[in-house]
C-alpha cells in the first residue's frame, strides 16, 4: 500500500511539473506569439496605437490537477521608451515566474527582452531562461541592408556554456517573440468578423509551425482585478498531423489596446487559465 502511495505521489510530482512548465511556456507564447503576420516589408513597419509611454501588464497564472486549482506563478510584461545605437527605441520586457509552491517541484525564472524602434522595426532580442536546473541564453541582431531585406545573427548559449551562432538572410518581414506580441497590439480589427481566421506560419528553431488563429465570438470576462472587459474571443489552432487541435482559447480587448484578459489553456493532463491582474 505504501508502495503504490509513494508510485502515485511520483506520478502526480512529473505530471504538476511538465504541465507547469508547458503552462509557463504557453503563457509566454500566447502573450508574446498572438499573432505572426509576415508582409513584403522586410522591416515590419506598424504604427504604435497601443501604448505611447510606459506601462506594464501582470497576470496570475493557475493550473487544476485532480480538481485541486494552485497558483502556478506570476507574469509582468513592460514596456518603456529608451535608445538603440543613437535611435528612439522601445524595450519590452517579460518575466514570468512559478510560485514558491511549485518552485518545490520545477523552478522557473524567465526574462525576455525585445528592443525596437517608434516604428514597430525590430533591433534586438534577448531570453535568459533558468528551468530547473538548467540556464542558457537567446540573443539576435536585426540589420536591414535595404528595405525588402533583413539580416539576423542569433547565439546560443548552452547550459554547459558554449556557444553557437547562426547568420540569416531574408526577403521578409521577421519577427520575435515580444515584437510578435506587439504587432499584434497595435494591427487594425475593425474590419475583423466572427467565424474569420488566420494562418500562422512561426519560426521554432529548426522548424516551422502551421497553425491559424480563429475569431471565435465576443464575450465580457473578468480578469483578476475585479473589473469586467469586452473582448474578442480568439482560438489558437495547430496542425496536428492531418487534423487540428486547439491549444489556446485567449480573450483579448475590444479597444485599442488589444490586452489579454484570459487564457484558458488546454493541456494533455489538467487544465490552466492565466489572468490579467493588473497594468500601469
Amino acid at each position: 500500500m505504501k508502495n503504490e502511495e509513494l508510485k502515485y505521489k511520483a506520478k502526480r510530482k512529473r505530471a504538476i511539473c511538465g504541465n507547469v512548465c508547458r503552462v509557463m511556456w504557453l503563457l509566454t507564447f500566447f502573450i508574446l506569439y498572438s499573432s505572426f503576420f509576415i508582409s513584403a516589408n522586410a522591416q515590419c513597419e506598424y504604427k504604435i496605437t497601443s501604448f505611447s509611454d510606459t506601462e506594464k501588464i501582470n497576470y496570475n497564472l493557475y493550473f487544476n490537477w485532480k480538481f485541486i486549482w494552485i497558483k502556478a506563478g506570476t507574469a509582468s510584461l513592460s514596456t518603456i521608451p529608451t535608445e538603440y545605437r543613437e535611435k528612439k527605441a522601445y524595450k519590452t520586457s517579460l518575466v514570468t515566474s512559478t510560485s514558491k509552491r511549485v518552485d518545490r517541484y520545477f523552478m522557473m525564472r524567465d526574462t525576455i527582452m525585445s528592443i525596437f524602434s517608434d516604428r514597430l522595426v525590430p533591433f534586438y532580442y534577448r531570453k535568459g531562461a533558468r528551468e530547473g536546473k538548467r540556464y542558457y541564453v537567446d540573443e539576435m541582431w536585426y540589420n536591414y541592408p535595404d528595405a525588402n531585406t533583413c539580416q539576423t545573427t542569433t547565439r546560443h548559449i548552452h547550459d554547459d556554456g558554449r556557444k553557437t551562432v547562426e547568420k540569416h538572410t531574408y526577403r521578409q518581414c521577421m519577427t520575435d517573440m515580444l515584437h510578435a506580441f506587439q504587432q499584434f497590439r497595435n494591427i487594425d480589427t475593425s474590419g475583423w468578423r466572427i467565424g474569420q481566421s488566420r494562418s500562422l506560419s512561426i519560426a521554432g528553431g529548426s522548424e516551422i509551425i502551421k497553425a491559424r488563429l480563429l475569431y471565435r465570438e465576443d464575450k465580457t470576462v473578468k480578469g483578476d482585478d475585479g473589473k469586467k472587459y469586452p473582448c474578442y474571443v480568439i482560438s489558437y489552432i495547430e496542425k496536428d498531423g492531418k487534423k487540428e487541435k486547439e491549444v489556446v482559447r485567449f480573450f483579448v480587448t475590444k479597444d485599442s489596446r488589444h490586452i489579454p484578459i484570459r487564457l484558458d489553456l488546454f493541456l494533455k493532463f489538467g487544465s490552466a487559465k492565466a489572468f490579467f491582474s493588473g497594468m500601469k
